[in-house]
């Protein structure tokens, strides 16, 4: 299933050099895992602003790529965290994992392209 709109991701990236492109696109895959543990953990503990801040962090990254719904969810998490209330956190959470993983399914595929 395809989250990334290629004409969308392609008219956002059309004057980086293929290199660049390739770069932010290894960030995010690279930096996903630990951002993401730092989100699971902060809502373990129950730690509103760590939630806050670290699905803010994510939300940023994710809007380099214009795919809305990881972006809405990391959004609800960040939300969540300035509200304090861990209400839906948990599913809003594993939604978001899922979405994170078929954007960079998409980001791997779109990746190769620029090689």
């Amino acid at each position: 299933m395809k989250i990334v709109d290629q004409n969308t991701f392609n008219e956002t990236f059309q004057y980086f050099d293929k290199e660049i492109v390739v770069e932010i696109i290894d960030i995010f895959i690279n930096e996903y895992p630990e951002r993401m543990t730092n989100i699971e953990r902060a809502i373990e503990d129950k730690n509103y602003a760590d939630l806050k801040f670290h699905a803010h962090s994510i939300k940023g990254v994710i809007a380099n790529f214009m795919v809305p719904k990881p972006q809405e969810l990391a959004k609800k998490l960040e939300v969540a965290g300035t509200e304090q209330n861990l209400d839906e956190v948990d599913e809003n959470f594993v939604a978001l994992k899922e979405q994170c993983e078929l954007l960079m399914d998409d980001l791997k595929e779109i990746r190769a392209q620029f090689l």
